[in-house]
């Protein structure tokens, strides 16, 4: 099988579910032909398991349920090994997949085991399911005296100098909203690198931030104006006498 993998092109993933797949077939059929070498009959197996697997499956409908989920993840490849995957808060790329469950590897290199129903039921998000670029998001504001010309130049340079941004297609600005205290812009880029991408995007806002400093454009932070109703009130004469 390693051969036809190799002569297929057949990626890591898929390699690893047909190979699973055949592993539990293989050791079903096993399994049936040493118990007719062992003298049991298969049709009385087979009643008695109906009957004990009705008073099973309702106390195991979860384990089950489980099982039932690898397997579609095994056959269907929705989610395969060394994918990037999202679910529960949780980003990581996937190490393994078992009948019942499956590992994830954290960011922080932590092991997760989840149950395969949780990929297939819940809204699971698989980074490199498709094997193409995925577009990330930076949000930044800016003064409202700033060039904004001269800021979207700076924040697309920013962008295209970091070695993981891809440059096609290319990063792109948009000037999405007149802020409480800044002019609000998105800064849109496509990489490949989806388990890295937090690190690649604090590296973009340094590199962002020298900009800004080096061209004079401000990156406000929030203020209010107070407007007092009756601000005699508030003279010290008037505080003295009280």
């Amino acid at each position: 099988m390693q051969k036809y993998f190799t002569r297929k092109k057949v990626d890591r993933g898929r390699q690893y579910a047909f190979i699973q797949v055949l592993k539990y077939i293989v050791y079903t059929l096993t399994l049936f032909v040493a118990l007719e070498a062992v003298g049991v009959k298969l049709s009385l197996v087979w009643g008695g398991a109906a009957a004990l697997l009705v008073g099973i499956g309702l106390g195991l409908q979860q384990t089950f349920n489980d099982i039932i989920s690898g397997l579609i993840l095994l056959i269907e490849g929705t989610v395969e090994v060394d994918d990037i995957i999202e679910i529960s808060g949780l980003v990581g790329s996937v190490t393994h997949i078992g009948i019942r469950t499956s590992k994830i590897l954290t960011r922080d290199k932590i092991s997760v085991i989840i149950p395969n129903s949780k990929l297939v039921v819940d809204n699971a998000i698989n980074w490199s399911h498709d094997k193409s670029p995925t577009r990330f998001k930076l949000m930044i504001g800016i003064s409202y005296d700033s060039d904004i010309e001269l800021a979207s130049h700076l924040l697309i340079q920013a962008a295209k100098e970091h070695s993981n941004v891809l440059k096609m297609p290319e990063p792109q600005v948009q000037f999405s909203d007149f802020g409480n205290s800044s002019l609000d812009f998105n800064l849109y880029f496509f990489s490949l690198d989806y388990l890295g991408i937090e690190f690649t995007k604090s590296e973009i806002r340094y590199r962002i931030i020298e900009l800004f400093r080096q061209n004079d454009i401000k990156i406000p932070f929030p203020q209010r104006d107070l407007w007092l109703r009756n601000p005699e009130f508030f003279q010290p004469e008037f505080a003295t006498e009280g």
